[in-house]
């Protein structure tokens, strides 16, 4: 049996090593106003207009994706501005930007697909090093590769699935209340001897077995060290997370190779068609943008409570302009406790 490689989104390892950094700091810091600065922080305010701005494609491309997109905003208490004016153009950012011209920065040239999650799109942190992808103006938030020349046949789903990223949602195969951390085939078959065919793919060997995920996702295409299959697959059992049950139709939920997977058919294998937006997925929408007041004095309670805990930045992460982490964190939270009552419906 030979196994095809399997690109799976991923951004690169430094920024995940600075929302890593970054992230201990947050929940060392914020005491008891942990799921505040952890989880509401990383939402953007109710009722907040979040700009779309596009570094390459065309008109044509953007057009199909800011339409592809209104799935989410129908759902939920946000709206997202592609800046669309009546020439049909959309609005376009640059490398060489020193300001933001919009809280998600799509472009189509970097390999594969991946987005930043929620605020972290404008976090000055992100990506403060330099590189391609990060939170600051000339950089990339959200990447849909090979768009512009070869879209996937699901592209819809695709877009969906990032740009729900974009606002806050994570992968439902890490979901704490799935079953995939036990469906998970994560070692080789016994007595495995590791085979890779001629693309560098670790494929079975010449008695049948299979290699588990940690071995095949070692080999091309991804050449994950186990440390970034843990990040990228292993369950998130955190106390901040907003988690919802567990959701086999939501566009969350990768689509993996049946040999993933301890048992056919699997429980944590997709149930939906991975283009539309499931039922949970709009219960989703709705919890972190809710339309209705209710939850709004609990949220800016805690606002306040991370305003009074909040200390210096971690040690080499400074804020915007080289200031303060902590004043870049105070200003958002103060941004969210005076936004959210006025953005609810």
């Amino acid at each position: 049996m030979e196994l095809e490689s399997l690109p799976l989104e991923s951004l690169p390892d430094e920024v995940v090593a600075q929302i890593e950094v970054r992230d201990r700091w947050r929940r060392a810091t914020a005491a008891g106003g942990l799921e505040f600065l952890v989880t509401d922080i990383g939402r953007w305010p109710l009722g907040k207009t979040v700009r779309v701005a596009f570094l390459d494609g065309n008109d044509q491309l953007h057009a199909d994706i800011a339409q592809a997109t209104k799935q989410i905003t129908d759902a939920c208490n946000l709206t997202l501005d592609f800046g669309q004016n009546g020439g049909g153009t959309f609005r376009r950012w640059s490398e060489d930007d020193t300001e933001l011209a919009a809280e998600i920065r799509v472009s189509f040239d970097l390999p594969g697909f991946f987005s930043l999650v929620g605020t972290d799109s404008t976090d000055s942190v992100i990506g403060a090093g330099g590189g391609p992808v990060g939170g600051n103006p000339g950089q990339r938030s959200l990447n849909l590769g090979q768009f512009v020349s070869n879209r996937p046949t699901q592209w819809e789903g695709t877009v969906r699935h990032e740009f729900l990223h974009a606002l806050g949602f994570h992968h439902s195969h890490q979901n704490m209340r799935g079953t995939c951390e036990g469906e998970f085939r994560w070692e080789d078959e016994v007595g495995y001897v590791p085979t890779q065919n001629q693309a560098g793919v670790f494929v079975a060997d010449a008695h049948g077995r299979l290699p588990g995920i940690y071995t095949f996702l070692a080999g091309e295409r991804n050449k994950w060290p186990r440390a970034k299959v843990d990040h990228n697959l292993r369950t998130v059992d955190a106390p901040d997370l907003v988690a919802g049950p567990f959701d086999t139709k939501s566009v969350m939920l990768y689509r993996f190779p049946s040999f993933f997977y301890k048992s056919t058919p699997s429980s944590c294998a997709p149930a939906g068609d991975g283009q539309n937006l499931s039922d949970g997925d709009k219960r989703g929408l709705d919890l972190l943008y809710p339309h209705a007041r209710d939850g709004l004095a609990d949220r800016q309670a805690r606002a306040g409570a991370v305003l009074e805990s909040l200390g210096a930045g971690p040690e080499g992460h400074p804020g915007a302009n080289g200031g303060d982490l902590a004043e870049v964190y105070r200003s958002r939270v103060e941004e969210l406790a005076t936004a959210q009552a006025a953005g609810v419906s």
